[in-house]
């Protein structure tokens, strides 16, 4: 299943039932797990690790350098992808800047064509960057995300889970779990039709509103007032607990607006 065009270093720990196609490049010390198909003149950089059924398709590059202009490249850092993960043509994504750390990609998830994830990200489970989407270093993604194409994330941000960002956004700030955001660091409610596919309760929803609209108040801070909804008790959805608790954490400190 290895092309004799392919370029496997000895050392690489490639499956016997994985594919590598021409002219690809996997190197020294990667890991390609079983079932997984790295496409004709993909490159798996030192450090990255494919778990079972990973797709790493045409010019794709897995584990490249942070660009960072204070990184040493001896730092000894990699790349995670999960199971059942499909990165299309010219995806990047860039490995950690901590020593022995990784950026990290969970399952079943898709990037596609020319999105990039750069250094010391985690991407939760079932994301999908859409074509073009740019997510600076350190950024945080939720299970279930959609960040559509064009959009741009700055460093440090924490995209919800569930949420969906719109074409060509501009994200400086939070996007809360369930949301949905335009423009730049706007907010247009929540994703009803993301809830609605993945099957979460009317009862929940509810729930998931109303905290919505008792964080969101004119003049107001977020934070403190969703200290103040998980202290009521009031609240028992794991969807609604989890909007309120975004707002405790995160490095930006600042959240995306209602537009």
């Amino acid at each position: 299943m290895i092309h004799a065009a392919a370029l496997v270093h000895p050392s690489a720990q490639v499956d016997p039932s994985a594919e590598v196609g021409p002219f690809a490049i996997v190197e020294a010390g990667a890991v390609v797990g079983p079932r997984c198909r790295v496409a004709a003149q993909a490159i798996v950089k030192a450090g990255s690790v494919l778990a079972a059924d990973v797709t790493v398709d045409h010019f794709a590059v897995v584990g490249g350098d942070p660009q960072d202009l204070s990184f040493d490249r001896a730092t000894p850092s990699g790349v995670a992808i999960g199971p059942r993960t499909i990165l299309r043509e010219h995806v990047t994504v860039h490995r950690a800047t901590k020593p022995d750390g990784a950026t990290i990609i969970g399952a079943d998830g898709l990037l596609m064509a020319g999105s990039h994830v750069a250094h010391d990200c985690v991407l939760g489970d079932g994301v999908i960057l859409a074509n073009g989407c740019m997510l600076g270093g350190h950024v945080h993604v939720g299970d279930k995300a959609f960040v559509s194409g064009g959009v741009a994330v700055h460093q440090f941000c924490r995209v919800g889970g569930g949420s969906l960002t719109s074409g060509n956004a501009v994200i400086t700030e939070d996007v809360p779990p369930n949301g949905l955001a335009h423009g730049r660091n706007e907010l247009a409610g929540l994703n009803l039709v993301g809830l609605r596919r993945r099957g979460v309760p009317t009862t929940s929803v509810a729930e998931l509103k109303r905290a919505y609209h008792a964080v969101y108040v004119p003049g107001q801070a977020c934070t403190t007032l969703a200290q103040a909804e998980l202290a009521s008790g009031s609240y028992h959805s794991p969807e609604a607990r989890a909007f309120l608790e975004f707002f405790l954490g995160g490095k930006r400190g600042r959240f995306v607006q209602p537009s």
